[in-house]
């Protein structure tokens, strides 16, 4: 129901979308002026904000998705220094791009665009599109991140609906309802759009989002400090933080797994998740799930299934350590084993050990990776792998 207060509660009908666009926009003026002539003394400065190159921005706003800035400087400046243009990604291995990209997390991203880069190259001839329509047939690119892209690289008018957007958004026009729902999200794709000052997409979007970042934070809004702290219903409301509603959070669930560092001949055995799905392109030391209740006994079953899918007689030795991680769906809990090849495959991936860095790897095996470097330091020279 719309209320005289023109605050907004429970989801948008149809008709109600139209009367609240246009009634929530009523000072957009004021809203534009108070917030671009913060943002020009406010700016944060940010690599990305000092080019024009559309593959740059776009490389930030990749990296930039469910990230935040401080993260990505460093990765940002290693990735163009080692991929300084379209062309160079395209034509690269995508090993190598996720060797660029370790650490970062969420590795889609890496591999969506890699393959984005090569779409740009063989059909749009190396030119980012400068259309929304586009941009968006590109894996990896929502609209958001389209409408950054071409506010910020092509200077067009077009909207973004970023975390931080999406927060000040709702919060300027106190929108009451979970803004993830199709109608509301509606809503403030339209607010969105109709802020837009002509000709001036750019720095606002950039202040938007930076409005976002440095005050309009999701648990304590600093309302004092904001340019907008007298047009803002959410803060009239006198609890700002309310808006967007909190997502209610699902439970995690924990994920009991078993390891295998298999040795032969002074190295060990690596192998490549698929491309496609979690840590798609990653190189491991095999592992394998297992349930709680099975912890007894562990040895015996880590050899059948070395065995059984590995192709290698293995005894299955001593405990390297129990290594933890907290992924975005699932936590991870994954006992590792020495294990010495006594027969079977010859013919998998056999690495020196001090050659395990060159390998692009998930945080929880580049730890183990680390662990056991650290206890073989100092046996030779590195050898030239190709990955």
């Amino acid at each position: 129901m719309m209320t005289s207060e023109n605050t907004f509660h429970g989801r948008p009908k149809r008709n109600e979308l139209k009367e609240w666009t246009m009634r929530s926009v009523a000072r957009k003026k004021e809203i534009q002026t108070k917030l671009l002539r913060w943002y020009e003394k406010n700016a944060r400065k940010l690599p990305w904000r000092g080019t024009e190159d559309p593959y740059a921005i776009w490389v930030s706003e990749i990296m930039l998705q469910q990230t935040q800035v401080a993260t990505v400087i460093p990765y940002y400046r290693k990735f163009l220094k080692s991929f300084p243009t379209i062309r160079r990604l395209a034509k690269a291995d995508v090993s190598k791009v996720l060797k660029i990209w370790e650490g970062l997390g969420y590795y889609s991203r890496a591999r969506n665009l890699h393959r984005a880069s090569q779409i740009v190259l063989n059909h749009f001839h190396g030119r980012i599109p400068d259309a929304l329509e586009d941009l968006m047939t590109l894996p990896g690119i929502g609209r958001s991140t389209a409408g950054a892209i071409l506010s910020f690289a092509f200077q067009k008018e077009a909207p973004i609906l970023d975390g931080n957007a999406k927060r000040v958004i709702s919060r300027l026009f106190a929108v009451s309802d979970n803004p993830g729902r199709g109608k509301t999200e509606d809503l403030l794709w339209k607010m969105s759009e109709s802020l837009i000052p002509t000709k001036l997409s750019n720095p606002f979007n950039q202040a938007l989002m930076d409005l976002g970042s440095m005050l309009c934070t999701p648990r304590v809004p600093d309302c004092d400090y904001c340019p907008l702290w007298d047009v803002c219903k959410g803060r009239a409301s006198g609890k700002p933080e309310r808006y967007p509603p909190k997502r209610m959070r699902k439970t995690i669930p924990h994920v009991e797994s078993v390891s295998a560092v298999i040795m032969r001949n002074g190295k060990v055995l690596l192998r490549r998740r698929p491309l496609s799905g979690l840590l798609g392109g990653l190189w491991e030391f095999p592992d394998w799930r297992i349930k709680e209740k099975q912890i007894s006994g562990l040895r015996m079953r880590l050899r059948n299934h070395i065995k059984k899918d590995v192709g290698i007689t293995a005894d299955v030795k001593e405990l390297i350590g129990t290594f933890k991680q907290t992924f975005s769906h699932f936590k991870l809990t994954l006992r590792v084993y020495h294990c010495q090849a006594i027969g079977g495959e010859k013919k998998a991936n056999w690495v020196a050990i001090r050659n395990l860095h060159l390998f692009p790897m998930s945080r929880i095996h580049r730890r183990i990776a680390q662990k056991l470097d650290g206890e073989t330091r100092g046996n030779g020279d590195t050898e030239n792998v190709s990955l």
